[in-house]
């Protein structure tokens, strides 16, 4: 356990693994689960000011800033800011199936070897039901509010529906209350980029002391291609070459520039063995862009990690066994705010405003608002005033 206490504030942060034998998931099968999770505040002495937070598809415990480093959602968890920790008992654990601490496909089985493809399939109600558990170990009697965006908004979304009595108010940005057939294509596309490189060893490639980096690299940069809008990499990149990296370019510009000199030179040898290069080698700036990131977050995550999550991505749908959408809504008790993002291509905000007129004519009590963003689909995980300005607004109506 690491507990970390801000000198200038009340506000203590802490990371700790809980373990739970014998969770039952929907597909019937039983796992012994560890459990990665961080808290920041402290929990009121009704235990009932509790908010959690949900993280998106490759995302980890680590919300807020810890002694460690910055969180992934540091402009919207902290003292004073709009998830506000000295007021909250915030609380973010990783997935169950991911890679970062949390029980997964890459943990050691009771047998002395990774799981791999052993590892039973997980849904999204797994994933919430477990955080629900954890919520119990912890003592919490009230949640004030349950946020997230992408994977985490559909966390949220379930959290409302599995845990109504302790649920006040769910925040879902930029997720559908039903994932579409558009993410669920792309998932496929990206699943098929990591099982076809033969480093994936069908799943055993920890065995195989091996990874499948081409194909998890392929797949990051499908996604990264999703998640971000096209007038954003117009802006940003245009047609510009990397081979002559302007001042003050981003660190993957010139990585990738130089690759791409080394590939030119390669390219005119006399003995022709850099042809090749002429293809994989990164010539537009853009294309640096997706190499760089791609690599870098090969480095970081697990390949089946992202086969597990992206399917329970897939199965996601809040009306399954609830009798549709329709009548999933019908039972939402929590107060719904729906954000949309402007620009979002996977996730399209006007679907989102159906959705949100949907629950409204079935009795539910929301607010749908849209952020105005060329950012796309990850404009939840940038500092952006007016998002937090939309959290902390819609926080203070509970």
């Amino acid at each position: 356990m690491r507990v970390a206490v801000r000198a200038e504030d009340r506000s203590v942060q802490t990371a700790r693994v809980w373990r739970r034998p014998g969770f039952a998931l929907e597909c019937g099968a039983r796992l012994d689960v560890e459990v990665a999770y961080e808290t920041w505040g402290e929990l009121n002495t009704a235990r009932d000011n509790a908010v959690v937070v949900c993280h998106a598809l490759t995302g980890d415990a680590r919300a807020g800033d810890t002694a460690d480093g910055p969180g992934w959602w540091s402009a919207m968890v902290g003292p004073g800011k709009p998830i506000d920790t000295e007021r909250y008992f915030v609380v973010c654990s990783n997935v169950l199936g991911g890679c970062a601490g949390t029980t997964g496909p890459s943990s050691i089985a009771p047998d002395g070897r990774p799981y791999a493809l052993r590892f039973p399939e997980v849904s999204i109600r797994d994933m919430v039901r477990l955080q629900m558990e954890l919520l119990d170990a912890l003592h919490v009697a009230g949640i004030r509010a349950v946020v997230g965006g992408s994977l985490g908004g559909m966390q949220a979304w379930e959290w409302a529906l599995l845990d109504p009595a302790r649920v006040q108010h769910v925040m879902v940005i930029a997720a559908h209350a039903v994932f579409p057939p558009l993410a669920i294509g792309y998932n496929a596309a990206m699943r098929q980029a990591i099982t076809a490189d033969p480093m994936w060893c069908n799943g055993d490639y920890y065995a195989a002391g091996t990874i499948p980096e081409q194909g998890l690299a392929l797949a990051r940069t499908i996604g990264l291609l999703t998640y971000r809008a096209g007038d954003l990499y117009q802006q940003r990149f245009a047609r510009r070459t990397c081979s002559e990296p302007r001042q003050g370019a981003p660190v993957e510009r010139v990585e990738a520039g130089r690759a791409h000199a080394v590939a030119e030179r390669r390219w005119r040898s006399p003995d022709g063995n850099g042809q090749a290069a002429a293809f994989t080698a990164p010539l537009f700036e853009v294309e640096s862009y997706l190499a760089y990131n791609s690599r870098k977050f090969v480095r970081r995550f697990d390949a089946n990690s992202y086969l597990y999550l992206t399917k329970a991505m897939d199965g996601h749908d809040i009306g399954r066994n609830r009798g549709g959408l329709a009548g999933a809504l019908r039972q939402m008790r929590a107060r719904l705010t729906l954000i949309g993002i402007s620009s979002d291509y996977l996730y399209g905000a006007r679907d989102l405003a159906k959705t949100a007129a949907l629950a409204a004519a079935a009795g539910v009590r929301g607010t749908y608002l849209e952020l105005d963003s060329q950012f796309g689909h990850d404009a939840f995980l940038r500092e952006d005033p007016r998002l937090q300005a939309m959290v902390r607004d819609q926080l203070e109506r509970v």
